[in-house]
């Protein structure tokens, strides 16, 4: 599993400052994926939790006697006492001086280790591939990081108010779309509707355009609120077997038309933007 693999990168590598591009190189994928897997699988950004177990070695350091701060900082990748401090109390609510004065880690949220995680899988076997756009939307936008997805359902509560006011819909059945994924697991989402070309936003809503390119789409048949399992498929299993890469552009949930947003059944599509893995060596 992908994210077994980084986890394992990451604690082997524990002594040193780490990068996600680094990470996603000795995993052999792109950052963009690496971070898609990781966020999916743990609920945490992968920077996040590499800054947050590096913090917590310092922190039991400090409490174990360590006197010497700004080593400490360059230690845990931090350019100067400064950045380090304030890092350190947005991490546990208090400061590195204070820590080691009290001589104790107790009462700190410590960021422990990773249990590697169960291999259980959604069914992903039956992707399929497609080509699809140029292709435009108009929906509300909202901005998350993977600790806090559970905002997303009251977003779409209010797109909904707003959906019936937009014209030029090409199809009637709504779609969320995950954009801009960056190094700390943060993203932007997009409540939407697909308007045919030309179609405008009413003030309060914003237009996305997407490019055409090929996607590969995957069932997700259970509940709404379990889409991560299938997710994690994508990312951890069937991605590195199937050959092809996830392009960086914006991924496509697709509501069945027999979705029921009051119960969050019915099943919807999630198309990933693709490309064959073998093509993308060549061009480089």
């Amino acid at each position: 599993m992908l994210t077994n693999r980084a986890i394992w990168v990451i604690e082997r590598n524990f002594g040193r400052v780490l990068t996600l591009g680094e990470l996603a190189v000795a995993c052999k994928v792109s950052p963009f994926h690496l971070a898609h897997a990781f966020g999916e699988a743990t609920g945490q950004s992968v920077m996040q939790y590499v800054r947050g177990r590096r913090l917590t070695a310092a922190a039991l350091a400090l409490a174990g006697g360590a006197t010497d701060i700004l080593e400490l900082a360059i230690q845990s990748g931090y350019g100067s006492h400064e950045a380090f401090s304030r890092a350190f109390r947005a991490q546990f609510g208090t400061t590195p001086q204070a820590v080691r004065k009290a001589g104790s880690a107790a009462g700190l949220a410590l960021v422990t280790a990773l249990d590697m995680l169960e291999e259980g899988r959604a069914d992903v076997a039956s992707a399929r591939l497609e080509r699809a756009g140029p292709m435009s939307f108009v929906g509300l936008w909202g901005h998350y990081a993977f600790s806090a997805i559970r905002d997303i359902p009251e977003q779409w509560a209010r797109f909904m108010r707003a959906y019936q006011h937009i014209p030029h819909k090409a199809d009637c059945a709504p779609v969320g779309i995950s954009i801009g994924f960056d190094g700390d697991g943060e993203f932007d989402y997009l409540c939407a509707v697909q308007v045919v070309d030309g179609g405008w936003a009413p003030p309060e809503l914003a237009r996305l355009d997407v490019a055409a390119q090929s996607y590969a789409v995957f069932q997700h048949r259970g509940h709404v609120a379990t889409i991560r399992s299938t997710y994690t498929a994508i990312w951890n299993h069937w991605l590195p077997e199937s050959g092809r890469t996830a392009r960086d552009a914006p991924i496509i949930e697709r509501h069945n038309p027999a979705f029921d947003p009051g119960t969050g059944l019915g099943g919807l599509e999630i198309w990933i933007p693709v490309a064959d893995r073998r093509s993308i060596l060549r061009n480089r």
